[in-house]
């Protein structure tokens, strides 16, 4: 059989957090071709698609509730290791991987993955998957706004057979990256944010609510943390008939894709907060189901937002400065102050640049994912593929590399490192409970022991 007709396209994500597995699970929905289109169109019997979910563990792994709040679901979701992963790679035949990973994990996975699937097809080899012939494409990309570390994290991406990139911009931006160090560029593939969707915005709701939308890693200080509630609060307590919310990414003890050391939960204690503020949890996009005002320092929300033609606005209390990710907004027509939306600014977005963040003018993205999907089907139908071949060898980054790899557990040359650990296929209770204690010591170790450390070095 033909490995472009498979009984059913079995794709597998690695995520390490719960935007990431987010991103990870719908981009894999919206890139795959459809297999049961593509048997009707032969005449073919109807088939399926099946998703493995992977989820790597370390700090910004997701717990249950946070995999229930993120709302997308997997035919089967397990915790692993890198090397664990791995294993699972060579055991099991996959025709798409997608790796939802940081830089990092993206290049140290590339390796390892190519280790493990060397010679494949050519009888060639130690580890082999079950009827497998040949490797399946392999998918990477970003969360969402690119606005740090550009050439860093693209060329720690370089590998995959498809680079996503979310917009017009973006795409334009990899492929100078790519090709100003000489690397191939022909993976970066222009799609859209897969999580975009979502009513139009249609009018004020009653009450009228301004939502806050924090991000965890920027700011990063204590006092510009402080300044940001604070204004928050005090537009509560200017406008008593509007309800203010602060929208969070996780609760105390939880972590996503950024290490938070100053939970705003914390801070927010100290300010007696009026009774039209509150703290909100929950999915993005059903907060901005009742939002007329969208307020960020720099966050992927501010898309979302924009979608749905809700008012948006980019804070420049703090500076529009790279450190913050808000310069990414420059040309947008969102950039405003607390001084400005407390005397009533609402601002006008630029269609033109709306346009070039991959945020279409109708609001349907029918056609966004149509390359890659093409990309991959003809990837699919090729009877071999070539190995993968990252930017980042041993040759060309020998003081860098190998600390990366290193860091999952791999030597240079991909392999696990001698007592590599390795997850339980079913870790028992006493397991389970070491390891929750081990994660809440570390994230006790984050939020409250690090800032303490940190001041009294300042004193």
């Amino acid at each position: 059989m033909p490995p472009s007709s498979p009984k059913s396209l079995r794709i597998a994500v690695l995520a390490d957090s719960d935007t990431r597995w987010k991103w990870g699970a719908l981009t894999a929905d919206r890139i795959a071709p459809d297999p049961s289109m593509e048997a009707a169109s032969r005449g073919g019997a109807q088939v399926g698609r099946t998703l493995d979910g992977f989820l790597l563990r370390g700090r910004a792994t997701p717990t249950a509730r946070q995999l229930d709040e993120v709302g997308v679901r997997a035919d089967s979701l397990r915790e692993v290791t890198a090397v664990e992963f791995l294993r699972a790679m060579a055991e099991t035949s996959y025709d798409i991987v997608v790796l939802a990973l940081v830089g990092g994990g993206v290049q140290a996975m590339l390796h390892g993955l190519a280790r493990v699937w060397d010679g494949l097809g050519k009888g060639s080899g130690s580890e082999r998957r079950p009827g497998s012939e040949r490797r399946p494409v392999v998918v990477t990309g970003y969360v969402g706004v690119v606005y740090e570390k550009l050439a860093d994290g693209l060329l720690l991406r370089h590998g995959a057979d498809l680079v996503l990139a979310n917009s017009r911009q973006d795409a334009e931006r990899f492929r100078a990256v790519y090709e100003g160090v000489g690397a191939d560029a022909s993976a970066v593939t222009e799609v859209a944010l897969p999580f975009l969707g979502g009513t139009a915005y249609e009018g004020e709701h009653t009450p009228y609510t301004v939502v806050f939308a924090v991000q965890p890693s920027v700011p990063d200080n204590r006092r510009d943390r402080t300044y940001l509630l604070e204004r928050l609060v005090r537009h509560a307590r200017l406008h008593p008939e509007r309800e203010v919310l602060l929208k969070l990414r996780s609760r105390p003890g939880e972590h996503t894709t950024h290490i938070e050391e100053l939970p705003y939960q914390k801070l927010v204690q100290r300010l007696d907060p009026p009774a039209n503020f509150r703290l909100v949890y929950g999915n993005m996009g059903q907060v901005l189901d009742h939002t007329d005002l969208l307020v960020t320092i720099s966050s992927t929300a501010a898309l979302e937002s924009l979608h749905r033609r809700i008012p948006t606005v980019v804070l420049t209390d703090l500076g529009v400065r790279e450190v913050l990710g808000n310069h990414h907004f420059v040309g947008s027509g969102c950039l405003a102050s607390w001084d400005q939306l407390d005397a009533g600014h609402r601002p006008v977005p630029d269609e033109e640049w709306v346009a070039r963040q991959g945020v279409v003018a109708d609001g349907t993205y029918a056609h966004a994912f149509d390359a890659a999907r093409e990309r991959i089907t003809k990837l699919l139908a090729s009877p071999e593929l070539p190995p993968l071949t990252p930017y980042y060898t041993p040759v060309t980054a020998p003081g860098y590399l190998p600390g990366i790899l290193a860091r999952h557990h791999l030597g240079p040359d991909g392999t696990p490192l001698p007592g590599a650990p390795a997850a339980d296929k079913d870790p028992g209770p006493v397991r389970q409970i070491v390891r929750r204690a081990a994660r809440g010591a570390y994230r006790h170790g984050v939020q409250r022991v690090a800032p303490v450390i940190r001041r009294m070095g300042e004193l």
